[in-house]
């Protein structure tokens, strides 16, 4: 390897938005990245299931101390759900503990639905991470003992049939961060009286990123053999597109970067959001907060040394 590459190894800071092939834990993506890139630092933005495919964000580089922003963002789903079964992990995976005939109209779906959107309460499969006394819920849930969750808050922005075909039916799924989709199928199956659960899922988007800007892990693994990965990275500064930005002159940068503030020409319309901080050039320099007392932008993050 060139000492070229080892420096451009050493500045790379972006990210790498992948579909996930079914089959795969997020994890074992990381380490194929971090392989075929020779990168340590890499790590993705929130976990996709085995089962499940699609979007998965993985960040590199310094890029990694996103992972908080990014994982927060909303997500969306296509899920296939299955009516007529329930079954204890809310999913394919788990053994089936109920069934019920299957009776139910398109309209009636379409009605159901409608009970999920908005703010509402979600109680988390007993079969998840979630940590009860220090152990997660599926190693208690595995050894038999009574998993109780409490439930959580999480805004679904939009459900939409896409298909019904008994007694599957294809539901888009608009959510925020957090959201089960597992246990939105056992509660639409409920409502509807007849039980369900989750056969299928795709991530369709996640934060700023959706399947249009993901590269087959397949596509990846040539590029990382040939060399040209990098026409696959996507720049930091655009995993928070959705941010405002400041951009900053030569001289701002050299301030920010050593953590000194830089002052606002004009107060922010929201003077609670942070901006990206962004290069001339559109590299990303730092997450700021605004100060009203000082008129000034405050570094907190700093990427750009």
């Amino acid at each position: 390897m060139s000492e070229l590459d080892f420096n451009l190894k050493d500045t790379v800071s972006g990210v790498l938005v992948i579909d996930k092939p079914v089959g795969m834990t997020s994890h074992s993506v990381v380490q194929v990245v971090r392989q075929g890139t020779g990168i340590r630092r890499a790590g993705h933005t929130g976990t996709l299931d085995p089962r499940a495919s699609g979007v998965l964000v993985v960040l590199l580089g310094p890029a990694v101390r996103l992972s908080e922003y990014i994982s927060a963002s909303d997500k969306r789903y296509q899920a296939i759900i299955r009516l007529g079964e329930t079954t204890d992990t809310f999913d394919g995976d788990g053994e089936v503990i109920s069934r019920a005939p299957v009776d139910i109209t398109l309209e009636e779906i379409e009605e159901a639905l409608k009970k999920f959107e908005g703010r509402i309460e979600q109680v988390p499969p007993a079969y998840s991470a979630k940590r009860i006394h220090g152990k997660k819920a599926y190693e208690l849930a595995r050894e038999g003992e009574e998993v109780e969750l409490e439930p959580k808050e999480i805004d679904v922005y939009h459900l939409e049939l896409l298909e019904w075909d008994p007694p599957e039916a294809i539901v888009d799924v608009f959510c925020s961060s957090g959201t089960y989709v597992r246990s939105l199928a056992n509660d639409l199956g409920e409502a509807l009286g007849c039980g369900g659960h989750l056969v299928g899922l795709r991530r369709t988007k996640s934060g700023e990123f959706a399947l249009r800007d993901a590269v087959q892990l397949r596509k990846l693994e040539e590029a990382f053999d040939y060399g040209d990965w990098y026409k696959y990275l996507i720049p930091a500064a655009e995993a928070l597109a959705d941010w405002p930005s400041r951009e900053l002159s030569t001289e701002e940068v050299d301030l920010v970067r050593h953590g000194h503030r830089v002052t606002s020409e004009t107060p922010p319309e929201n003077p609670d959001h942070w901006v990206r901080a962004i290069s001339e050039q559109g590299e990303l320099v730092a997450l700021m907060e605004y100060l009203p007392e000082e008129n000034e932008w405050q570094p907190r993050k700093v990427f750009f040394t």
